[in-house]
């Protein structure tokens, strides 16, 4: 298992020094980079720690004019290797690089003191009791600082341990079997085609694997992947990759696009979260305001509104409802940054709370609970629930995790009318999937050829006057005027009335018809007609056809011509 780590600092700290000295990479791509000595833009490189364990680094610009730039490389990060100059100390960047890996998240990191063969002992203690003073009550707090020097290698080895001890202390990335990569860098490689890269988180990710690339809405599947310089099968999360795609073209993939798995996550226009406002503030912060949310590696423009009072003043928190131009596939637990773009600053962030929200936003009071999102929505199925939320729960009924008050609604309104059903019991095909469900729960109620009835509820077809006129009438039996249809159907369904071409006998009646016809066709082998047949029943041609009809479908008979012949089925004579 790797580590992704990004660098934080102010501008010409000495960050991409640091980085080129552990891991022989330089991080600055550009040539505008390494003509102006200032990264403009992400960086990436690895390094093997002295415990075996690889570290993945992302070098992000420190410039105020490239801080967008920075917010896409921290996104996804498990921890931060925060630089402070020894000469220049804490600087205005130091400290909104801080502020915003606090939002983020971002609670492990080891502190480079650099630039230590420029500064004398008071300078290096001096710096020390700063850094010291200032991470007071931040996750900085209790961060190793180590002093370092990028040229001539003093405390590089230091810093190595020191690596290793917080990555031993940061948790692995959690494989929850639904992938996600935020795009920070996309291009076309000579013989390849498309290649995005990015931080790969909740799943793994496999050679031939069919992705979806959002916004856009393309399938693209997995040519070829690579992590730490190496060709690979498959990823697990919290790993840096690189994945070869085919399908797309590199012209229409931009930074903050994400590749996942259809199907695996819920797609929102809207969310609501917590808002941390950021103490440092000069004003309060309301809907107002042109906004910037930072999320993943992308940024968005965003309408915010404040849920309950009309504003958040600094250094509080509240909870917003943000609403996105963009569907996103978002689950709560997500971090984010938002800016005032017309200010030009960073205002707060937080964390995402419920990525579907049902209560008008003058009601909401969100959480992360996911009791919360079952009430508000009585019903939900299990797959939906964990998309929702990222939670699996077992379902209550079917396969619906249910809350408890609509789930005693539910069972009381299909019993009623279950009850109200009477004897014949409750056509279930007359219930919806929630309510049919539901029967399950009614220990005494049984439900037998599509109907749903009590175990005491009398049976108002028991020597049903119908059968009984039936099995008088014989051959000509009288036509269902006076019977109600639901319980002719069911008198069907239960074998004691046989109906064909809309006409119904007695079993009995069709037995007789076939012994009858066994009879005739012993004396006249040849065949008879149903002017015959109509005459040894005594009944008219509407009667006698449907009995015929039976009797073919049951192999009984078997039509030659005009005349019906014996049949394979057909019972010896009396």
């Amino acid at each position: 298992m790797s580590h992704v780590v990004s660098t934080a600092g102010h501008v010409d700290h000495g960050k991409s020094t640091l980085v080129r000295t552990l891991t022989g990479v330089d991080p600055d791509r550009f040539a505008e980079e390494k003509e102006r000595g200032l990264t403009i833009d992400l960086g990436f490189a690895s390094t093997r720690l002295p415990s075996g364990r690889v570290l993945s680094l992302i070098d992000v610009p420190g410039h105020v004019r490239f801080l967008r730039n920075m917010l896409a490389g921290v996104g996804a990060v498990d921890a931060c290797l925060f630089v402070v100059d020894a000469n220049e100390g804490w600087k205005p960047q130091t400290e909104e690089h801080l502020r915003i890996l606090e939002l983020l998240g971002v609670r492990y990191a080891v502190v480079a003191l650099t630039k230590v063969g420029l500064a004398d002992d008071d300078l290096v203690e001096l710096a020390t009791l700063d850094i010291e003073e200032r991470a007071e009550g931040t996750f900085l707090e209790n961060a190793p600082i180590v002093p370092v020097d990028s040229i001539d290698g003093t405390g590089i080895d230091d810093l190595r341990a020191a690596l290793d001890l917080m990555l031993d202390a940061t948790p692995d990335a959690h494989d929850r079997g639904t992938p996600r990569l935020w795009v920070d860098r996309a291009f076309s490689a000579k013989g390849s085609g498309t290649v995005v890269t990015g931080t790969l988180t909740g799943g793994r990710v496999r050679v031939d694997d069919e992705l979806t690339l959002l916004p856009q809405g393309s399938k693209v599947r997995v040519r070829a992947l690579q992590s730490l310089h190496a060709q690979r099968t498959k990823v697990g999360p919290g790993n840096r990759t690189a994945i070869n795609l085919s399908g797309v073209s590199h012209d229409d993939v931009v930074r903050g696009d994400v590749l996942v798995r259809e199907g695996d996550w819920h797609m929102t226009h809207q969310f609501d979260g917590t808002l941390a406002v950021l103490a440092s503030l000069d004003h309060d912060v309301s809907r107002r305001g042109a906004h910037l949310l930072y999320i993943g590696a992308g940024e968005q423009p965003v309408r915010i509104r404040i849920l309950g009072p009309d504003a958040i003043a600094p250094g509080s928190t509240g909870k917003i409802r943000v609403h996105l131009p963009i569907d996103l596939p978002l689950l709560p637990g997500d971090r984010y940054v938002i800016r005032e773009s017309g200010r030009a600053e960073t205002i707060g962030g937080g964390e995402v709370l419920d990525v579907d929200p049902r209560l008008r936003a003058s009601e909401a009071d969100p959480d992360r609970s996911v009791d919360r999102v079952i009430a508000e929505r009585g019903w939900v199925t299990t797959r939906e629930l964990a998309l929702l939320t990222g939670e699996r729960r077992d379902p209550d009924v079917g396969d619906w995790v249910v809350a408890p008050a609509a789930l005693q609604e539910m069972v009381a309104a299909v019993r009623t009318r279950v009850e109200d059903a009477g004897g014949l019991g409750l056509d279930i095909a007359s219930l919806d999937d929630q309510e049919r469900a539901t029967l399950d729960l009614l220990a005494d109620v049984t439900v037998s050829g599509g109907r749903a009835k009590t175990a005491e509820a009398a049976d108002p077809l028991a020597e049903h006057p119908f059968v009984a006129e039936l099995r008088a009438a014989g051959f000509t039996p009288p036509d269902p005027d006076d019977i109600d249809r639901a319980e002719l159907r069911e008198l069907v369904r239960r074998g004691e009335v046989i109906e064909e071409d809309g006409v119904f006998y007695a079993p009995e009646t069709f037995d007789a018809a076939t012994r009858l016809m066994a009879t005739m066709l012993r004396d006249q082998p040849d065949g008879v007609t149903v002017s015959e047949v109509r005459q040894a029943m005594g009944n008219t041609r509407k009667h006698a056809m449907p009995l015929l009809s039976m009797m073919d479908a049951q192999g009984m008979t078997r039509r030659r011509d005009n005349l019906r012949i014996a049949g394979p089925r057909l019972p010896a004579p009396d």
